[in-house]
């Protein structure tokens, strides 16, 4: 009799997204002296938060029902014919790039490319990318991208304040002309620095004195064009610095910021090749002065040369500076938006020069033509001159066109009850402008002439404004413009690279866990990433039940009462969240209260995070153990209470343990009137374990990109949102779109909003049950492996059980004693091995931080310890004398092709160098180059692509 056919399986997904079988399970936990699951999580989870998770939602659903389910969700939102403008514009997608690029795993499953020797093809993109916003702004340097345009805005108006020579003035200046969005982020990153952002016409303004910076927007945002020569001098003659916020697009054509006067360009690059999104991950830039370069936020792309002399690319020595600084950082910022950058830096490539001048030649020339049409209608626009934006005075009739372009599927922009506006773009054709020309026409007016206008319509740029320097003359702009060169092109790069699709990346406080195909199918989809961020309500509806069943996800994830998605970085998480912790404060009168309490041990955006929310960091003391010594923060406490504002606090420890007495801790500041920010990058430990809402936390942001699977793409997009207690809800992120119209921290309601499909899925998928799973295989992935290494290399700090949470800090400082070989040199031979090198030198010096995450299977575990072990054999070698103690495989490494086939003079084989365990026979990975000369890069920093003059030298 055959056996029973189960029609109800369980969910596929579950077992698709956790790494190790059953099989595997139980010998890990085996190894480590359990009976199950249940039995090392009791172990590992301190008892006074057991209990604490509030987790229970439904069973997860089957990939193919999460699909059809958020597939009806996007039905829901309507796909109008968009002119609204305000800095977000339809473009086209290149298809080689959709798919090569924003599809490809090699590339948004990369991580940030803090290790240049497997990072040098997106490495090699971004410097594009570098290049593409240096040339097309006329400013020598610029940044591997930020955040969005409103927040690129902000951190040029911190720089200005750092260095404009008027060190009296807290005053900066705004155009009345900027896009509104990005003034409201102006004033709330403004208002705790204690600076005061003055908006006003530039045209009316008499006295510039006042200011220590200004921001300029050119094109303005309703589309006129002003030539800001004579002003930029009048600002400059007052020890100010103005700063442009420009339009890419529009740069092609225009005289760029850099050649009439400005320090500092910034805008967004969303209209080169990437979608709307509603409203984002877009990537924004920020260029200016070779003068200012060291202080420029953000991460910046530079050459230098390997030990063989070869250049090289790698991060420039001021892309982690909040590490460093900590509250004396510039920025607090460490998410580019590296994936979008790459898009419109590949976007830049494929239409070289002469493709990008074409596509603005035409929006202009169209909205020319439709303006002057226009007038034959018997409107006028506002402006004499334009790119590719115009405002019309529809006076009583403002109202009724809206609804008529509505009911049309049409969406124009909304200035004020007497104004409209529009912004044509390359998605614009001759039938769309003659779509706009029927809604303006009055009941028998015959629309007005094309194919005439299109011949006798003159452009509408201002002569002395007209672009005369060349863009973008560098050989890789001009070669790859068909599909098979482009197509090889992103193939090569990504051979170059080392990213999820190849091999565990094992960095801590990290988490590269599995991104799911079928997390990643909706994002692509027109329904999320053809909507504007500002089109009318009803028409985002799908994403309004997105939004609103993913913050009750997330609240029951973390025991929070209230979500706010809008935050998008981790960084933009943390200010978000203490500018709740402060508002909340002042509203009860407690302006006074400024200290925020941090561990030694914290990330490094936590101080300056703080410093940016206007607080004063008091550092407190770590333990032997590496948690926090109770006593000294119960001393600091007490001794500021009555200025005592928050205290950050990563939980589980920075250190990869569950500090026993968290609650204590919580309980400490709650006793002394201040609040607990616990920081949520270690949430991959506690989803249906434990839950910071419910333990003594009033505030979390919650890295999406970590813990909820939205991909790294090589260094962003990141998501950020804050989870809150019901008495910080009032003081969540507002915007102009929404009931609370202040407080924005980034230009989008929902921030980078078309990357939420991924985390819906995921939660979705895993239900509660499966999210429990995840967060227990994290534990017992990383304890597996802190178990295998740890009579290899001492394992820094575990709980009061000897286990650790998600992650293990290997301490290599007595082997630096012993041999010589560094934390580097580890990390370096890591890739010899086809391995990313995990976490250096953070939190501690010269250890290194590894979590493996759920999604690893135990061969995958067992392939890195056993790579990890013959490092160690070979450091033996080294200690004993068989190595040479300067020649040998760990300072070498990592070894490349062109090395081993040409003169060997190293006293160890080239099979040692190569091939250090049999496996790597089947699939080797080559770094392209060896290692890379830092130091030589600081001290010869050049951040774009070299000239063509040293090709043709070459």
């Amino acid at each position: 009799m055959t056996d029973r056919i189960q029609l109800n399986t369980a969910n596929e997904f579950i077992a698709r997204h956790i790494g190790p079988r059953a099989d595997d399970e139980q010998a890990m936990l085996q190894t480590l002296g359990y009976d199950s699951l249940e039995a090392l999580s009791a172990s590992v989870i301190p008892e006074s938060i057991k209990g604490t998770s509030v987790l229970g939602m439904q069973p997860g659903l089957s990939e193919a029902d999460a699909l059809a389910s958020i597939k009806a969700i996007a039905s829901k939102n309507q796909l109008f014919k968009t002119y609204i403008g305000q800095g977000y514009y339809n473009t086209h997608t290149p298809a080689p790039i959709l798919r090569n690029l924003l599809e490809n795993p090699a590339w948004y499953t990369a991580y940030t490319p803090y290790q240049p020797e497997i990072s040098q093809g997106r490495l090699e993109s971004l410097l594009n990318f570098q290049t593409l916003i240096s040339d097309l702004t006329g400013l020598p340097i610029a940044n591997a991208s930020l955040l969005d345009e409103a927040t690129a805005a902000a951190e040029a108006m911190t720089f200005c304040k750092r260095l404009s020579k008027n060190k009296s003035s807290h005053q900066f200046f705004a155009s009345s002309h900027c896009h509104p969005q990005t003034l409201d982020v102006l004033r709330t990153r403004a208002e705790p620095l204690g600076i005061t952002v003055v908006v006003a016409d530039e045209a009316e303004l008499t006295d510039v004195s006042p200011f220590f910076g200004a921001l300029l927007q050119y094109p303005a945002s309703n589309g006129d064009l002003f030539d800001y020569r004579e002003l930029v001098e009048r600002f400059h003659s007052a020890n100010a610095l103005v700063a442009v916020a420009a339009d890419l697009l529009a740069l092609t054509l225009l005289t760029p910021p850099g050649e009439f006067g400005a320090d500092v360009a910034i805008g967004s690059a969303q209209r080169f090749g990437v979608p709307l999104g509603f409203g984002g991950p877009h990537a924004a830039y920020f260029s200016t002065k070779d003068a200012y370069k060291r202080d420029m936020p953000g991460r910046l792309v530079g050459v230098s040369v390997d030990r063989h002399g070869k250049q090289a690319l790698r991060l420039a020595m001021q892309t982690r500076e909040q590490h460093i600084r900590r509250e004396k950082a510039t920025s607090n910022i460490c998410t580019a938006q590296v994936l979008l950058a790459n898009i419109a830096s590949m976007y830049a490539v494929y239409h070289g020069p002469r493709g990008l001048t074409q596509i603005a030649n035409r929006v202009h020339h169209l909205t020319a033509i439709f303006a002057k049409g226009l007038s034959q209608l018997g409107l006028n626009v506002e402006q004499q001159y334009f790119f590719d934006s115009v405002t019309v005075n529809t006076g009583a009739d403002t109202a009724a066109l809206h609804a008529k372009a509505r009911a049309q599927q049409i969406n124009l922009r909304e200035i004020d009850a007497q104004r409209l506006g529009l912004s044509l773009d390359e998605t614009t054709s001759q039938a769309s402008v003659e779509d706009l020309w029927a809604i303006f026409a009055g009941d028998g007016q015959t629309l007005p002439d094309f194919a005439a206008l299109e011949q006798s319509v003159e452009a509408r740029l201002p002569q002395a404004l007209l672009r005369e320097s060349a863009i973008l003359s560098h050989p890789v702009f001009n070669r790859y413009h068909s599909e098979t060169e482009l197509m090889r092109y992103l193939r090569k790069l990504a051979d170059k690279d080392l990213a999820l699709d190849r091999t565990m990346i094992p960095l801590g406080s990290c988490t590269m866990k599995l991104n799911a195909a079928s997390e990643m199918i909706p994002v692509t989809w027109a329904e999320f990433g053809n909507l504007h961020p500002f089109a009318p309500a009803d028409q985002s509806a799908g994403y309004q039940q997105l939004t609103d069943e993913l913050e009750a996800m997330l609240c029951a994830a973390t025991g929070y009462d209230s979500i706010s998605l809008q935050p998008n970085a981790g960084s933009q998480g943390e200010y978000a969240g203490l500018l709740a912790i402060r508002a909340y404060h002042q509203s009860r009168g407690d302006e006074r209260r400024d200290i925020c309490l941090i561990p030694q041990s914290a990330h490094g955006t936590n101080p300056a995070t703080a410093n940016m929310a206007g607080m004063r960091v008091v550092v407190t003391a770590c333990d032997s153990r590496g948690n926090v010594d109770i006593e000294d923060l119960r001393a600091k406490a007490i001794e500021h209470r009555d200025h005592l504002a928050a205290i950050m606090i990563t939980y589980p420890s920075t250190h990869g343990v569950f500090e026993e007495g968290i609650r204590e801790i919580c309980a400490i500041v709650h006793d002394n009137g201040g609040q607990v920010y616990i920081d949520g990058a270690n949430m991959n430990a506690m989803v249906g374990l434990c839950a910071p809402g419910k333990f003594g936390g009033d505030v979390s942001h919650l890295n999406l990109h970590k813990t909820f699977c939205i991909p790294h793409g090589g260094g962003g997009p990141g998501v950020g949102p804050i989870g809150v207690k019901s008495h910080l809800t009032p003081f969540l992120p507002g915007h102009a779109t929404m009931a609370r119209k202040e407080g924005a921290v980034c230009a989008a309601p929902f921030g980078s909003a078309s990357i939420l499909p991924i985390t819906w899925m995921y939660i979705s998928m895993m239900g509660g049950e499966g999210l429990k799973r995840a967060s227990q295989l994290a534990i017992l992935n990383a304890n597996y492996i802190s178990r295998r290494l740890e009579e290899h290399y001492p394992v820094l700090y575990t709980g009061s059980s000897g286990l650790v949470a998600h992650e293990c800090i290997l301490d290599l400082r007595p082997l630096k004693e012993t041999s010589g070989i560094s934390v580097d040199d580890v990390a370096k031979r890591l890739i010899d091995f086809g391995f990313h090198a995990p976490t250096m030198s953070f939190p501690v010096a010269g250890t290194l931080m590894i979590e493996p995450t759920e999604s690893e299977s135990r061969e995958e575990l067992d392939r890195f310890c056993d790579a990890m072990i013959k490092i160690r054999e070979e450091i033996r070698a080294v200690e004993s004398g068989v190595l040479d103690k300067e020649d040998n495989p760990l300072k070498n490494a990592p070894h490349t092709a062109a090395e081993i086939v040409g003169e060997w003079t190293h006293p160890y084989s080239r099979e040692q160098a190569v091939y250090p365990v049999v496996s790597l026979i089947d699939g080797k990975y080559w770094p392209p180059v060896g290692r890379v000369d830092n130091v030589f890069g600081d001290r010869n920093l050049i951040c774009a692509c070299p000239s063509i003059e040293s090709y043709q030298e070459a």
